[in-house]
């Protein structure tokens, strides 16, 4: 499994030296501006996050919902990593680590390729952790409640960016992995 670079850093540092993706919307979540005004990044607590299955096989659908009053900030690339194996799903197409703005009650949704169809091997976990921010400890999800067996497959596992709806985080994973 490749493993994706470390992506902790302080979060003013990550708020001010990081460019912020574009293309998302506003309204619901986007990247956080590179300035004195940017957010600062989610608590944990603050932050809830689902994970289910997708809608095919080795696909997993996750969100990041901002439970709190004001808008905070999440990384760009969700952090998804499979029972004890090393290493976190890459993010699809490459893009590196920035803030992602999340208003007061708004979510962002990603698609998550566990298992490469065209691979000659894998390994198999019974679950899997999913932290809307690399300096988060996550959620962890057993594989039953992702998808139909009671382990995941996984071998070169990939995700999208943080998007604004479930159905672009779809199109996104579907257009990257042709």
């Amino acid at each position: 499994m490749r493993i994706r670079t470390a992506l902790v850093a302080p979060a003013a540092t990550a708020l001010v030296l990081l460019p912020a993706a574009t293309g998302a919307s506003a309204a619901v979540a986007a990247p956080a501006a590179s300035s004195p005004a940017a957010v600062a990044v989610c608590r944990e607590g603050a932050v809830r996050v689902t994970a289910a299955p997708g809608a095919t096989a080795h696909v997993v659908r996750i969100s990041v919902t901002n439970k709190g009053g004001a808008a905070c900030s999440v990384d760009r690339i969700p952090t998804v990593t499979f029972g004890d194996l090393d290493g976190a799903a890459q993010p699809v197409p490459p893009v590196s680590s920035a803030p992602y703005r999340l208003p007061a009650g708004g979510s962002a949704y990603a698609a998550v390729r566990t298992f490469d169809p065209a691979a000659g091997e894998s390994r198999t976990v019974a679950y899997l952790t999913v932290a809307g921010d690399p300096s988060h400890v996550g959620t962890r999800f057993d594989a039953a409640s992702v998808g139909p067996s009671r382990t995941v497959r996984v071998w070169e596992p990939v995700t999208t960016s943080w998007q604004p709806t479930a159905a672009k985080a779809d199109a996104a994973l579907t257009s990257a992995t042709r």
